[in-house]
């Protein structure tokens, strides 16, 4: 891994222009391939589709402030209709990204015909869209506030991204915020960062290299994009404001950069072929009845083709009835919200409507049949779906998600807190999946984890009368933590339970002159030099290591109060039946409660951790001098 040097003194003004045209030039001229493609490979290098971004980032950090910001400014940018709106998809043309970004995106340099931005941001949109076992989305972006920093779904979001091997920048957002900040609508991060004191660009440089400084610590080698001279090796980081714009320009042409410089061999679709994609959500709509929204990222989809989508069980085959897009932006309050096309090519969002869509999945492959044998189409759809399958075993919990590609997100996020998993299923909380849960044989196990799907109402009652447990949720590692809280609670209160019924340590002196009765019992004042002293505790005392029993606790009183037990510390009164004080025991005598050795064990082999320091210190003597007698006692 590369590892940057940051030199502090050329982040400001004397050289950042500099470099910045140097990154974007080399970009855009210097072709490479970050893609292998197989000799076979037919698409058409005349033809490319529009790269497909996703983006993802922490709860509140400007995800849908910036896809809205971008989104905004390409409907002013292009006026009549030059931004396409598609089914959960903005498509932003070429003509209307060099607009936002000015010169920084010159058309000439370009081959590819723009950006598609993934409507929904976050993991779940990104999980969902899937390409042959892979992630959908081309590029991505990291949404970062340079107020919060890292986050738990920053993190999350970096782990599902280094899984897909998915190449992203990071948009530093809310430069705005900072103390003092001089805003420049819209404006490259170049202008607007020289515009600003030398104090507040202190304290933005600050944040952006506390950014940097997280990103090493989780294996990325990142710079301020200006500084990468190989985007293969390092992360750029893109200062930017989703409310003001700033750096937006910036944001466009790196992203326009990378997909070009890269991936342009990635993007080369087969026109006229038959049409691949992945389900982004399955719908009930009105008019049309259960329809699948899809994003098409190779060849076309027409309006009376065939096609195979992913089910729950088996692929279904079946024709399409129409291909739905949304109306124009000018007609959006038209009674009919889609207008029906004959024919959609990549890369584009589409509502298919057609027969038998009840068990699609969100997530599953689609594909089109027309040239080819069905049974070799629905082979290919199996072999993916076959792709995503989670390994399942004997016992654990049941995991059920919205999508194949969150399913396969939370699979791999409880193997590593090594939480096994008995089934796992895309589709609601249903009370067949309580029935399986009920099965466990340890109750931390009967539990169902569901990541953003619905419970349905008799699974509820169902899992209430069985004693399941159901969580839900629509952040993954808030989902896992809430059940690890469980268990734990489950594990304490187990603890608790065997700590009631086993034998405590204590190691306890007679106090001299505190005889206050001999015998039957024999009442005496202690002092407890460590561990817990309870009632009906058996008594030992030991002559070399030998341990003789003496008596068992009758009763034990605090300044005249009868209390259950005592504490290491305190001066109580015992009543001790069964020795005789001057014969059996004297006074300034050390005595023991008596450990059982099974308890012995379960003490020192699974609550050393559970007991106090003072307890564990008089089990280690109690064990010490067992074991100078018995080395293998309590093992």
């Amino acid at each position: 891994m590369v590892v940057c040097y940051h030199d502090r003194s050329e982040a400001g003004t004397t050289r950042m222009t500099m470099g910045l045209t140097t990154v974007l030039r080399t970009l855009y001229t210097r072709p490479s391939r970050w893609f292998i493609m197989s000799d076979t490979d037919t698409r058409d290098p005349t033809s490319l589709r529009t790269p497909i971004v996703a983006v993802l980032g922490h709860v509140d950090h400007g995800k849908t402030s910036l896809l809205d910001k971008i989104r905004g400014s390409a409907v002013i940018e292009g006026e009549a209709g030059a931004i396409t709106q598609h089914i959960g998809a903005t498509a932003v043309p070429l003509d209307v990204v060099s607009s936002i970004a000015g010169e920084l995106v010159n058309p000439d340099d370009f081959d590819l015909p723009g950006l598609l931005f993934i409507d929904t941001p976050g993991h779940h949109s990104f999980t969902t869209l899937r390409s042959r076992g892979g992630a959908l989305a081309d590029i991505a972006i990291l949404v970062v506030d340079v107020n919060d920093g890292f986050q738990p779904q920053t993190l999350e979001a970096l782990d599902i991204l280094k899984r897909s091997q998915t190449p992203f920048i990071v948009a530093a957002n809310k430069i705005d915020t900072v103390p003092g900040w001089n805003p420049n609508e819209d404006t490259p991060i170049t202008a607007t960062y020289e515009s600003q004191s030398d104090r507040v660009t202190g304290r933005l440089d600050e944040s952006l290299y506390q950014i940097i400084g997280n990103l090493s610590d989780e294996g990325f080698s990142a710079d301020l994009y200006w500084r990468v001279q190989n985007f293969q090796r390092n992360v750029g980081v893109v200062p930017v404001s989703a409310m003001t714009g700033e750096g937006v320009p910036d944001l466009l042409a790196v992203m326009m950069g990378l997909s070009q410089r890269y991936m342009k061999e990635e993007m080369e679709i087969d026109v006229a072929g038959p049409g691949v994609g992945t389900v982004l959500e399955v719908k009930d709509e009105k008019g049309f009845g259960t329809t699948v929204d899809m994003v098409l990222y190779d060849g076309t989809i027409k309006a009376d083709d065939q096609i195979v989508v992913g089910g729950q069980n088996d692929p279904l085959v079946t024709d399409v009835r129409a291909l739905l897009q949304p109306r124009p932006l000018a007609e959006i309050r038209t009674e009919s919200r889609f207008e029906k096309v004959d024919e959609v090519g990549a890369a584009a969002g589409i509502k298919v409507a057609a027969p038998d869509l009840d068990d699609a999945m969100a997530g599953a492959p689609v594909r089109v049949v027309r040239n080819r044998a069905l049974e070799e189409v629905v082979t290919e759809v199996e072999a993916e779906l076959a792709d995503i399958a989670v390994d399942t075993a004997e016992q654990g919990v049941v995991v059920k998600a919205d999508t194949l590609g969150s399913l396969e997100a939370m699979a791999d996020a409880l193997e590593e807190a090594e939480v096994p998993i008995v089934r796992a299923e895309v589709g609601d909380i249903a009370p067949r999946d309580v029935s399986v849960a009920s099965t466990a044989d340890e109750p931390k196990q009967r539990a169902i984890l569901g990541f953003n799907v619905d419970v349905l109402g008799d699974a509820s009652g169902r899992a209430e009368i069985d004693d399941v447990t159901i969580f839900s949720d629509e952040v993954i590692y808030q989902l896992i933590e809430e059940y690890e809280e469980y268990v734990e609670g489950i594990e304490r209160a187990q603890q608790d339970t065997i700590l009631e019924n086993i034998t405590r340590p204590a190691r306890f002196r007679i106090l001299p002159d505190h005889t206050f009765r001999q015998n039957d019992p024999a009442v005496v004042g202690v002092e407890l030099y460590a561990g817990t002293l309870q009632n009906n505790n058996t008594v030992v005392k030991f002559e070399g290591n030998d341990p003789d029993r003496v008596g068992q606790v009758k009763g034990i009183q605090d300044q005249g109060e009868d209390v259950d037990e005592a504490r290491a510390g305190d001066r109580v009164s015992v009543a001790i039946d069964g020795p005789t004080v001057g014969r059996q025991i004297e006074e300034d005598d050390v005595l023991w409660a008596e450990i059982p050795e099974k308890h012995a064990k379960i003490l020192e082999q699974e609550l050393t951790s559970e007991i106090p320091g003072d307890e564990l210190e008089a089990l280690n003597m109690y064990l010490e001098k067992q074991r100078k007698r018995d080395p293998f006692w309590g093992k």
